[in-house]
């Protein structure tokens, strides 16, 4: 009978343990190079405004003239909301340059610092 008591509460904490490393694995910056930005110039494709993270993705010229279709992750969008955001603040075909961190593995993914339109236009997540 003790043993059946103490399997609950050890079960419990094992279970709420498993589920604690992949939230963090999510919300961590571990899948960015944090030591360096990376600065990407090119042509909006699209622009997700959608939870856990909004995303804007590019169509982005390399040094030989090919495309490569970039993706930018944002925050949320009650954090971008709170910055001045609105789904309609990037559209197909904006020219901007995403600054950002670098996916570690090589992707053609970076994590949003800040966006600079072709107008000069900056946009940040910091609320103003």
């Amino acid at each position: 009978m003790r043993n059946n008591l103490l399997l609950i509460p050890v079960t419990a904490v094992l279970l709420l343990l498993s589920l604690a490393g992949s939230a963090y694995a999510h919300h961590a910056t571990a899948s960015f190079d944090m030591t360096q930005s990376t600065t990407v110039k090119g042509t909006v494709t699209g622009f997700d405004w959608t939870n856990p993270h909004a995303y804007i993705y590019l169509d982005v010229k390399n040094g030989k003239g090919a495309i490569e279709k970039w993706s930018v992750e944002l925050g949320t969008i009650g954090m971008l909301a709170r910055a001045g955001w609105k789904r309609d603040t990037v559209k197909a075909g904006d020219e901007i340059t995403a600054v950002g961190n670098r996916a570690k593995d090589g992707r053609p993914v970076i994590r949003f610092e800040k966006i600079v339109f072709a107008s000069g236009q900056e946009l940040t997540s910091n609320v103003q």
